[in-house]
């Protein structure tokens, strides 16, 4: 997990010690070089996935981090893409990594709150990786109600969403003992750094879509396997701003 390139175990210790925003303004110059960036194959199967639901002219990756969806925005989208994250350490590493002048959609950075995002209904397409579990489920629906505002009629909001880990295995125990941790981390140490992973759960997802208007449907991700069961171990969640 730990390579000469990426953080160190005090560096992510301090992060973890900072608030949300401090603590990754102070892993982004490393970040993608820690498991926590999205996996290209992640990233490539929602690609293909999206595709075919096009086309699309402008796009938004919330929460963009580094820009990795950024990337997969700029293969979809015809005309602008627009990255937002409230991290300056993040958005300074994803301006570097997208400098003005190459070839591809004009991108243009944003630095915000996604839980208030500033933005009329411009966009066609608007999608975000990995970066739920830093939402309590309370602001889940603000948050949704602001990606909702942020699209045209007829665009949509599109994420990955693992199947959960079999309870009882070692990754549900793995989950299970992170976000304890975080719980007491939390209830011990101020200022909060949120990051759960069990609190994104599928049915509460979909109902908190529906609830900020959206239209919800869900398609397996075939790149991304199947479970024992034969279920894939990953769907795109398309959801829709009808009107």
């Amino acid at each position: 997990m730990f390579t000469k390139q990426g953080p160190t175990v005090r560096e992510l210790a301090v992060q973890a010690l900072s608030s949300t925003e401090r603590g990754y303004d102070l892993l982004a110059p490393k970040f993608d070089r820690t498991p926590y960036r999205t996996p290209d194959r992640v990233l490539d199967a929602v690609a293909r996935a999206v595709r075919g639901l096009g086309p699309f002219g402008t796009g938004l990756d919330v929460c963009c981090g580094t820009g990795a969806g950024v990337g997969v925005l700029r293969e979809l989208c015809r005309e602008r893409v627009t990255g937002v994250d409230f991290s300056a350490g993040m958005l300074a590493e994803a301006r570097a990594a997208f400098p003005p002048g190459d070839t591809g959609p004009a991108v243009h950075w944003v630095r915000a709150d996604a839980r208030s995002l500033p933005f009329a209904p411009a966009f066609d397409l608007a999608l975000s990786f990995g970066a739920f579990g830093h939402f309590l489920p309370s602001e889940r629906l603000g948050l949704f109600a602001g990606v909702h505002g942020s699209l045209r009629a007829g665009g949509q909001f599109v994420f990955p969403i693992g199947a959960p880990p079999p309870v009882g295995s070692r990754a549900y125990w793995t989950l299970l003992g992170f976000d304890a941790a975080m719980r007491v981390r939390n209830v011990l140490w101020r200022p909060p750094f949120v990051m759960y992973y069990r609190t994104f759960r599928l049915g509460d997802v979909l109902e908190d879509l529906s609830r900020a208007g959206f239209t919800v449907r869900l398609q397996p991700l075939p790149g991304l396997g199947a479970r024992p069961d034969g279920s894939p171990r990953a769907r795109l969640v398309v959801a829709v701003r009808e009107h």
